[in-house]
């Protein structure tokens, strides 16, 4: 009776040892899947150091290349007609003159001054109290005008001219008259280049900007046609080369660059490209 007594207290000692085991066992198994599962969430999950999917298709369109637009120029036109239009109600300067300016000094909005100071004119400090970024110009590290957005570039442009007695006699001529103004800017001393009036005639011209000055004047447009000359437009399509279209058009590769403000021979599909045959 005595030994049963012992054997049974050993069976319950051993049982109960058992089901500890298989309880740790188990625990251990539970709190490997929660784990899991957590992991699983996390990951489906934004990480701190992951964008979200609006973050990242904002990132991408910033880091397309400037080719991607079919045609800068036409962007630049688009983007800031209004407020070129809006500164000849108020002061008088033709929209078609400050449009042509800002694509010539700028780059057509992607110079390297304006892409960081938004500096659509190159407008230096000269006394300047507000925001200043130091930029290769004529000389090394020079001061130019910093603007928190490019309205103020194309306003502080029009104080430019309107506030120095240099550039009076500019706005005794009709407001419509462009050729006037790009040969007054020259000889004011806006510009040292010889054919600083021939490039914004040439700018206005080609993508007929003195329609802007018609509309703030509310004058008929009427385009421009040039004796003698024919504008073509090429529309690049799937492996066209710059070469190859100069070689269709008898021009050459520099004249297409020069015409289209390129800096490289990267063209898009669809992009629409000046030609002026030699």
């Amino acid at each position: 009776m005595k030994f049963n007594y012992k054997l049974l207290i050993l069976l319950l000692l051993l049982a109960t040892a058992s089901c500890n085991t298989t309880k740790k066992i188990f625990g251990g198994k539970d709190k490997q899947n929660k784990e899991r599962t957590v992991q699983r969430r996390t990951d489906s999950g934004r990480n701190a150091n992951e964008s979200t999917p609006a973050e990242r298709e904002h990132n991408v369109r910033e880091n397309l290349p400037k080719s991607a637009y079919t045609d800068k120029v036409a962007y630049y036109i688009d983007t800031y007609a209004p407020i070129a239009q809006e500164e000849m109600q108020i002061y008088k300067i033709p929209a078609s003159i400050t449009l042509a300016q800002g694509i010539l000094e700028s780059g057509a909005g992607v110079g390297e001054l304006t892409r960081k100071a938004n500096n659509h004119f190159g407008i230096k400090c000269h006394g300047w109290k507000g925001g200043q970024v130091f930029h290769d110009d004529d000389r090394s590290q020079e001061c130019f005008r910093k603007y928190n957005d490019a309205k103020y570039s194309f306003r502080d442009h029009s104080l430019f001219l309107t506030e120095r007695k240099r550039y009076a006699a500019l706005f005794e001529l009709r407001p419509d008259d462009y050729k006037g103004w790009a040969k007054g800017l020259k000889a004011a001393g806006y510009a040292t280049d010889r054919a600083y009036p021939a490039k914004l005639i040439s700018l206005i011209e080609r993508y007929q900007l003195h329609r802007y000055d018609a509309e703030v004047l509310g004058n008929e447009f009427i385009v421009y046609e040039e004796k003698g000359r024919t504008s073509e437009r090429h529309v690049v399509q799937k492996g066209d080369t710059l070469y190859s279209i100069a070689r269709k058009y008898n021009t050459s590769v520099e004249q297409l660059q020069k015409n289209n403000n390129l800096t490289g021979s990267t063209i898009s599909i669809g992009q629409t490209l000046y030609v002026t045959p030699m």
